[in-house]
């Protein structure tokens, strides 16, 4: 079987897999609802308000769609992966000509797929609660590259914490640990001007910065996204490679 082929059979079986945890479908789609909603059609925004929620609400639509291109991945691979070694499971897999990379590849084209449905369900949703207008040009389809990257990105990191914790209630704290400071200081609901001057440097360490700045600059019609998409490409490739060295070895 081919490289390709290989691929292809662990992402069917995978899919299969998430399709069958009816309560990760669940909220897969409906966590990142309730946010919308909550921020975008109870508290909204007030552009001349001052404070949080201060923009027009196209400001705030990469703060939406990093709710699913962020925490997904990290809780959903990394679980994965210590579920994996705790029922033995890469002992198995390692008689499989399936390389690491290869498995680590199944996975994340899964989660852009189900990730990308969640994405594009939420742009509906933020459209029709908030009345947020997206310009439609050529640039606006680099929404769908954004999204591949972090989520690509994100099952990388997902695969490290997979590594380093020591079970999948381990997982999931520490992918709540990390994923709860980077959704608040990434520039997606909240703004540079709010926090500290000595902080805001920090906030390019975030790889999620650079897709919120890109998806940002698609949403508001203003800007350059290309360098921020170039720059997460970059990053995605470093932290799937990261990630793929990170999954156990067996051999």
């Amino acid at each position: 079987m081919s490289s390709l082929g290989r691929v292809r059979a662990e992402f069917t079986a995978s899919w299969h897999s998430f399709l069958r945890r009816r309560t990760a479908v669940f909220f897969t789609f409906f966590f990142p609802v309730i946010i919308v909603l909550i921020f975008g059609a109870l508290v909204q925004t007030q552009p001349t308000g001052g404070g949080l929620f201060a923009e027009p609400p196209a400001y705030y639509v990469p703060g939406y769609l990093a709710v699913v291109v962020l925490f997904t991945p990290l809780s959903r691979v990394g679980s994965t992966i210590a579920r994996h070694r705790e029922g033995n499971r890469f002992e198995k897999l390692a008689t499989t000509p399936l390389s690491r990379a290869e498995w680590l590849l199944s996975q994340t084209l899964v989660n852009v797929v189900v990730i990308g449905l969640a994405a594009l369900a939420l742009l509906v949703l933020t459209v029709v609660v908030t009345g947020v207008s997206i310009p439609l040009r050529l640039a606006t389809l680099s929404i769908v590259a954004f999204v591949a990257l972090g989520v690509t990105l994100f099952c990388g990191l997902g695969a490290i914490l997979g590594r380093v914790a020591d079970s999948q209630d381990g997982v999931i704290a520490a992918s709540n640990a990390i994923a709860l400071p980077l959704l608040f200081l990434s520039e997606t609901f909240v703004t540079p001007d709010l926090l500290p001057a000595w902080f805001r440097p920090a906030m390019n360490l975030s790889p999620l910065t650079y897709f919120a700045r890109g998806v940002r600059a698609v949403t508001t019609g203003s800007g350059d996204p290309w360098s921020n998409l170039a720059i997460l490409a970059v990053l995605s490739v470093v932290f799937f490679a990261a990630g793929a060295y990170a999954i156990p070895r067996t051999d």
